[in-house]
């Protein structure tokens, strides 16, 4: 998984993903899913909610998605 190898410290399958990130893991997450996906993500995006698990995540990319 792409967010896995940039993080390889992080337990992606954690009920609690956002306690594990720092500024960094927030960063590098929201950077590679742009990058990745074509979409805008921005700073107000890295809410707990939307990254409280891998399943949230994948969430906030497919309303990103949905929005082009």
């Amino acid at each position: 998984m792409l967010l896995e190898e940039a993080l390889p410290l992080i337990d992606f399958d954690s009920d609690f993903l956002f306690s594990e990130l720092d500024s960094l893991g927030v960063t590098t997450i929201l950077m590679m899913l742009s990058d990745e996906f074509g979409i805008e993500l921005e700073a107000t995006d890295a809410t707990p909610k939307n990254l409280k698990t891998l399943d949230s995540i994948v969430a906030l990319v497919e309303r990103k998605l949905a929005e082009k």
